[in-house]
């Protein structure tokens, strides 16, 4: 049968990011997705023009619909906006037992524009990282999870280690901010102190709208089939970076990743793992 796994994200209007972003990624993956929906965004490759949350009661309605109805075997949650749409999602996630959780902490858009309310770090911390099998924050992110600045790789792994304090079983610190001019660096840090780097050559491109809610989706994707968190994570970074290898160059600003390149490419495009 196949694996059925939930976002549950905001919209993004413009179709780079966001539930958009995650059901494409999932199609590719040979996943069937389910979502709920926790916001409306008026946004394109430009910037975001507006954000229009759900009431929470709206969110709890959808996470029982899909949870009376359908075998989770993974889910992702991206843009969730405030405290009380967090502690919602992570009540439903307790309701119906749901594992394999990555948690894209979204809090930013390209543009700019803050995508997650400033109370609600501490609910994402309090209620989501305890649930989470992988959190995947950006250097920015992580910055604000952990409470230190990045600047290099022992900083980085310290900031993991204190965001692994929370309760998630691992986390990766994506490279995408970091500021090598030759490769982008995937951190990963687990509970056991197990650690890896993702490294892969860094693209200049601005064609890079929704590179981080891709990357999640497919890490997502790949657990609910049954891969182990390194493999998982392997083919999650070779779909960003095809992904953004071969640009759809649409949009004057931010444009989105090709979603479909991955499947579509003769070759993988080459990671390397570091221990």
């Amino acid at each position: 049968m196949t694996k059925q796994v939930l976002t549950i994200a905001g919209s993004d209007s413009g179709g780079g990011a966001g539930i958009q972003a995650d059901i494409k990624t999932f199609q590719e993956l040979g996943v069937y997705s389910a979502s709920v929906l926790t916001a409306v965004t008026a946004q394109n490759t430009l910037g975001v023009h507006g954000v229009f949350p759900m009431s929470r009661d709206a969110v709890r309605q959808q996470i029982d619909a899909i949870g009376d109805d359908f075998e989770i075997a993974a889910l992702k949650t991206g843009m969730l906006f405030d405290a009380e749409l967090i502690e919602e999602t992570a009540e439903g996630i307790q309701r119906y037992g749901w594992q394999n959780i990555v948690t894209d902490p979204v809090m930013i858009a390209k543009g700019g524009a803050s995508l997650l309310q400033h109370e609600a770090v501490e609910a994402m911390q309090k209620y989501l990282l305890p649930l989470a099998k992988v959190v995947t924050p950006n250097i920015p992110e992580a910055e604000v999870l952990s409470g230190m600045v990045i600047h290099d790789a022992v900083s980085r792994q310290k900031a993991a280690e204190r965001i692994l304090v929370f309760g998630a079983e691992g986390v990766v610190i994506k490279g995408g901010h970091g500021t090598s001019p030759d490769f982008s660096e995937d951190f990963y840090l687990d509970r056991n102190g197990e650690s890896l780097l993702l490294r892969s050559a860094r693209l200049k491109t601005i064609q890079t709208h929704g590179t981080g809610c891709t990357f999640s989706a497919a890490l997502a994707a790949e657990l609910a089939k049954g891969e182990a968190v390194e493999m998982a994570l392997h083919t999650a970074k070779q779909f960003i970076q095809a992904a953004l290898a071969h640009p759809l160059n649409i949009g004057g600003g931010h444009g989105p990743t090709n979603h479909s390149a991955f499947r579509n490419a003769e070759e993988r495009e080459e990671v390397y793992v570091v221990r």
